[in-house]
């Protein structure tokens, strides 16, 4: 279980739940198929196994591992437009009259029940990682939209989630474009060959750079004419590498060899185990990893209060 992208949320206050009162509040409301006129639902799964026995809350040390769920039904808007189309064509031939917008808006929901039956169905699932001790929670997803669906339902069923994204005292921003500019970043931190340099004007272009020397005499000239980097591709000791981008999101995860090899020697050979020394190993590594980016962007920025 190795997380492919990080969104990192700071717990506010301590988190009242430990993993059997969890497994209980998550066990509200399970992930379940749409029925045949719902378009989506959302719940929990196991994030490990199958079947009823599996538990909604994997614990490993001082870490929980928790998975939601989102089904949907994919109706294809040119399907609809031209079904809604053909109905008001129908209609205004066979009635010698006009078809009005709310009358269309009508049609549109009638057409919509109808079809909803046939509709594809799309599954995805959302990873969250708690360490109450850190005050952490982790959410596998670039997408803040999924982060944030599992989340408020996180504090839908337990009652109470006190929890903000974490921020940081220098812009990420600022903090890439002096690595870039200046050739060095951060101890443990290096700088790997791609990147994304906009324009701090409204209407200003946008470079991205694949496989490129981004100690380059093009690259340094992109910034002197006040670019910035937005997005960059780094490693960190040896373990792992990433693209960080403006907001702070962690995209793009890949653990190195070293790592996978070591949770292959702890995992066993079942499955479970496997996935469980992986899951282990990410969250250790996480441990210092983190501190040291925040360190890098200049420390944690603390709401007063928490």
């Amino acid at each position: 279980m190795w997380f492919k992208n990080l969104l990192i949320y700071r717990l506010t206050q301590d988190l009242p739940v430990d993993a059997e009162a969890l497994e209980t509040a998550l066990a509200t409301k399970l992930a379940r198929p749409c029925a045949s006129q719902e378009l989506t639902t959302y719940g929990f799964v196991a994030p490990f196994g199958k079947g009823e026995d599996a538990p909604l809350v994997h614990v490993s040390g001082d870490f929980l591992l928790i998975s939601a769920r989102k089904e949907e039904r994919i109706l294809p808007g040119s399907v609809v437009r031209d079904a809604v189309k053909e109905k008001v064509e129908e209609i205004e031939a066979e009635q010698m009259r006009k078809v009005y917008k709310k009358e269309r808006d009508q049609i549109k929901d009638e057409i919509i029940q109808a079809f909803l039956p046939r509709a594809f169905i799309r599954r995805s699932s959302t990873f969250a990682a708690i360490a109450p001790k850190q005050g952490l929670i982790l959410v596998n997803s670039a997408s803040p939209k999924r982060a944030e669906d599992l989340l408020s339902t996180l504090r839908e069923v337990i009652g109470t989630l006190p929890v903000r994204p974490l921020t940081v005292k220098m812009a990420p921003t600022a903090v890439m474009t002096e690595w870039v500019t200046t050739q060095k970043a951060a101890d443990d931190f290096y700088v790997l060959d791609e990147c994304e340099l906009r324009d701090t004007h409204e209407d200003g272009g946008i470079v991205r750079c694949k496989r490129q020397d981004l100690t380059s005499e093009e690259i340094q000239l992109h910034l002197s004419t006040g670019k910035v980097v937005t997005q960059l591709s780094l490693a960190w000791q040896d373990k792992l590498s990433f693209m960080l981008d403006d907001k702070m999101t962690v995209k793009r995860l890949k653990f190195e060899d070293l790592l996978q090899d070591q949770a292959e020697q702890d995992g066993g050979d079942e499955a479970l185990g496997q996935l469980d020394a992986s899951f282990t190993l990410m969250m250790l590594t996480f441990g210092d990893f983190l501190p040291a980016l925040v360190e890098a962007l200049g420390g944690e920025e603390m709401p007063q209060g928490i």
